[in-house]
């Protein structure tokens, strides 16, 4: 396992040293793959062309023409657009959808020269906390194949952690890049909302999602939002800024005194209380008590408009998917069913969303079409932009007086597969102390901060700064990683057990 144990910084240095080739590294990822994602079922799709793809690679950095990430492998999740495998989104209603382009994300990645393995499963148009509403099975934890690998990109944590990608792309609505990471010991990173480009993200909730780097090292998160980010003209909402390289933000975060005189904020209504796993709070106050021994400033702050972001989420998003869902219509892509006699158009298309949107898809277009409706929409769905507003402005006032916000990633570890699905509210509360981040447009990271007493799971630790102040993030999250890694022994993964 050597070679995919290693970092994506790791084997970049091995390919521009020429002591590997990108075959040899992309060969043993496969190889990984076909060994253990019978167990874990993080990929949906393999990528046929991915070995000539390697070996094109190897050839022009042969020639002096590919360095970098160029050669290291990485895991697409299956909401993002790819013009030469299927994009499902892991819905019946797009089976088999091979896209006519690239996501800007994808593409450049592959002007980069990363080589492709395939794409990953995921819940349902992003819909879920736990992969578990996939039409195409369920992914598992590779710590522990009865629990869930946290949701909706649970096949792009489960890829980075069970060694089977190095590297992944997320998408991140209301916290499905950093809540999978928590749970599976990885690093993810939800960007300032229009840093990195949307389009060719098959669209959930369009204020809401955002794209973003899943890793098992901060600085390979950077490494991969260097090649991902910065503006794009396909996406209107794309931020036309320079942007500074995340990668030395991470590398800055390792040097000696890098917290030092750091202000962390610990969100009082975020920080433990109901709901809160006691492993994870004590994880979480450890991890704060080495930032602090670093020189790091530990300050409360309370942001009380917070306690009403998943409802006001709960009401934005299913409002914005029932219109970017409308789109799936029979008509235009997709699933056709076309029930027998003479149907219409209209029976067509109920057919069809019948037969190829699951329960939680039609659940929350039901709900959004009803927030969205005449004599509803001020009471709810107008309420809900109220309340991001008042969101928006706790995050200001706290960041008014620290540096970044610091929270638990996830309140529990993960827990069974089957234990939650039945239950949306439970389901829904997994994302409490993610969605505030996505509400307000500003960047998270979520890194592993340890294993829970109680189960010997990974638990995460979540930061958050302004928008636009993303590398603040990697250097924090690079200096936490550096001392609870000398504290460990080692990276967390190299204690999984699962498929060791």
């Amino acid at each position: 396992m050597s070679l995919v144990t290693k970092s994506a910084a790791e084997l970049a240095a091995l390919l521009d040293a020429r002591e590997v080739s990108s075959v040899e590294v992309t060969q043993a990822h496969l190889d990984r793959i076909a060994a253990v994602d019978g167990d874990v079922h993080a990929f949906l799709h393999l990528n046929a062309d991915a070995l000539d793809t390697a070996s094109a690679i190897d050839k022009a950095r042969a020639e002096g023409a590919a360095s970098g990430l160029a050669g290291v492998p990485v895991a697409i999740k299956d909401v993002l657009c790819t013009l030469d495998m299927p994009s499902t989104s892991g819905s019946k209603i797009l089976e088999g959808w091979i896209p006519p382009y690239d996501a800007t994300v994808v593409a450049r990645m592959r002007a980069a020269g990363l080589v492709p393995l395939g794409k990953t499963n995921m819940d349902e148009f992003a819909m879920g906390s736990s992969t578990e509403h996939s039409a195409y099975g369920n992914t598992h934890n590779p710590w522990d194949l009865s629990r869930i690998p946290g949701g909706s990109g649970g096949g792009s944590a489960a890829a980075v952690s069970a060694f089977e990608a190095p590297l992944a792309l997320g998408s991140d609505t209301g916290g499905s890049i950093r809540q999978p990471a928590a749970v599976t010991g990885s690093v993810g990173v939800k960007p300032t909302y229009g840093g990195v480009s949307r389009y060719g993200a098959i669209a959930l909730a369009s204020s809401l999602d955002q794209v973003g780097p899943v890793t098992r090292t901060v600085l390979d998160a950077g490494l991969l939002h260097d090649v991902i980010g910065g503006h794009d003209p396909h996406d209107s909402t794309s931020i036309p800024d320079a942007w500074p390289s995340f990668a030395d933000a991470a590398r800055a975060g390792q040097r000696e005194g890098a917290v030092r005189g750091l202000r962390v904020g610990v969100v009082s209504e975020l920080a433990g209380g109901e709901g809160f796993q006691p492993g994870v709070v004590q994880r979480f106050q450890e991890a704060l008590a080495l930032l602090e021994a670093q020189g790091a400033e530990i300050v409360e702050v309370s942001a009380p408009s917070f306690q009403y972001a998943i409802a006001a989420y709960y009401l934005i998003l299913p409002a914005e998917a029932s219109s970017n869902l409308a789109k799936f219509d029979s008509v235009r892509f997709g699933l056709r069913v076309t029930p027998d006699g003479q149907p219409t158009v209209e029976d067509v298309m109920s057919a069809t969303r019948e037969a190829g949107f699951g329960d939680e898809v039609k659940r929350r277009i039901i709900l959004g079409t009803y927030a969205l409706s005449a004599g509803y929409y001020d009471a709810y769905y107008g309420s809900a932009q109220k309340v991001r507003t008042l969101i928006q402005r706790d995050f200001d006032a706290a960041f008014a007086k620290v540096d970044v916000l610091a929270t638990p990633s996830a309140p529990t570890t993960a827990f069974p597969l089957g234990s939650k699905v039945d239950d949306p509210l439970a389901m829904y509360l997994n994302d409490l102390t993610t969605i505030p981040a996505n509400l307000a447009g500003v960047p998270g990271i979520s890194l592993p901060s340890g294993l829970a007493p109680e189960d010997g799971l990974p638990v995460g630790i979540q930061f958050m700064a302004p928008a636009r102040e993303d590398a603040r993030l990697y250097t924090v999250g690079a200096a936490l990683e550096q001392l609870l890694e000398a504290q460990w022994g080692g990276p967390l993964l190299a204690n999984a057990p699962a498929l060791a």
